[in-house]
């Protein structure tokens, strides 16, 4: 009687594995989110052709034309004159261009890390502490507050500062100085006052761009989570950690790449505020290469340094996005 009835289930089991199977095979292909055409994908190409169009031209042409002029000398005029790796061989002995790099991490301690850090811990209160306490509207004021100084024109900025550590006794900050009895200081004349305050005034613009990052990545986030590790004894330095540093990991990896991208290529401060002074003591490659390209006329060598500047740039994102999708790949497998 038993195995009549595990002979029974048995040949249930079967017929039931060989019906899957055939369904299966029946179901249907998933159709595609977008609608395909008689001529299949063809069609969407036309779609994509202008971007490629102006990738064409803003972007590959004027890139390999400016590999051409790093093995030329041209001043702008007449012919160039072809020179070989002349360019190159310069620009590993030129001690600017190694200082202008060197500037390069100071740049990114002032617009990677410090922005990055102190945005993260800012937008942590402002969601999980101020924005509790005092509702969103204050939240969101705060926020703006912060963002403020990214919109600003960089001139203007350049105008405040330079009205902040002017030189004299008329500087707001030599005259609030003076009533300590201390005397004036030339900001912007000598090492290293003059790259602290390129670096504070970097802080200071970049801080709003991962401030609004990083709250609307803590948007997605289930009040419910801080709320439950408040009752169970979480302090807000183990909630930041296990909460919202945890949940919001993609988005500083963004914050991160594209803040060091442009430490890397930083122009607009260093021009309005130190020209690169004192004695180059704040050139940046970018600067560099405007130097060499518009005031020495030497183009050849400004496109070396640009060119140089573009592939540490391109090895950067890459390392990045490998990095990311690494730590992405260990999460969901659970390591």
């Amino acid at each position: 009687m038993t195995l009549t009835t595990r002979t029974g289930d048995t040949t249930r089991t079967s017929a039931s594995r060989t019906s899957a199977r055939r369904t299966r095979r029946t179901t249907p292909p998933e159709q595609p989110a977008i609608p395909q055409g008689k001529g299949g994908t063809g069609g969407y190409w036309l779609y994509l052709l202008p971007g490629f169009v102006l990738l064409l031209i803003i972007v590959l042409i004027p890139l390999g034309w400016n590999v051409y002029l790093t093995f030329q000398k041209w001043r702008g005029v007449r012919a160039p004159e072809f020179i070989g790796l002349e360019n190159w061989q310069k620009l590993f002995t030129d001690d600017a261009f190694w200082t202008s790099f060197s500037n390069s991490v100071w740049m990114i301690l002032a617009m990677v890390v410090v922005p990055t850090i102190l945005g993260l811990l800012v937008a942590a209160l402002l969601f999980d502490v101020i924005g509790r306490k005092f509702g969103g509207k204050v939240g969101s004021f705060l926020r703006a507050t912060y963002y403020l100084p990214q919109i600003l024109p960089v001139v203007v900025a350049g105008i405040v500062i330079g009205w902040i550590v002017r030189p004299d006794s008329d500087g707001a900050l030599n005259q609030m100085l003076g009533w300590f009895g201390i005397p004036d200081v030339d900001w912007l004349g000598r090492m290293p006052s003059a790259l602290i305050v390129l670096m504070v005034v970097m802080v200071w613009v970049q801080l709003g761009y991962p401030v609004v990052i990083f709250m609307a990545a803590l948007q997605r986030v289930d009040p419910e989570l801080y709320e439950a590790a408040e009752l169970d004894g979480a302090n807000w330095i183990q909630r930041f950690r296990a909460i919202t540093v945890s949940i919001i990991r993609p988005e500083i990896f963004v914050v991160t790449l594209t803040c060091t991208i442009a430490a890397l290529k930083v122009f607009g401060p260093v021009y309005v505020i130190t020209r690169g002074g004192p004695a180059g003591a704040t050139l940046v490659p970018s600067y560099y290469a405007y130097q060499e390209f518009f005031t020495k006329r030497n183009i050849g060598y400004g496109a070396t340094i640009a060119t140089v500047l573009t592939i540490v740039v391109v090895i950067v994102s890459i390392i990045f996005i490998r990095v990311q999708n690494s730590v992405e790949q260990k999460e969901r497998a659970g390591l």
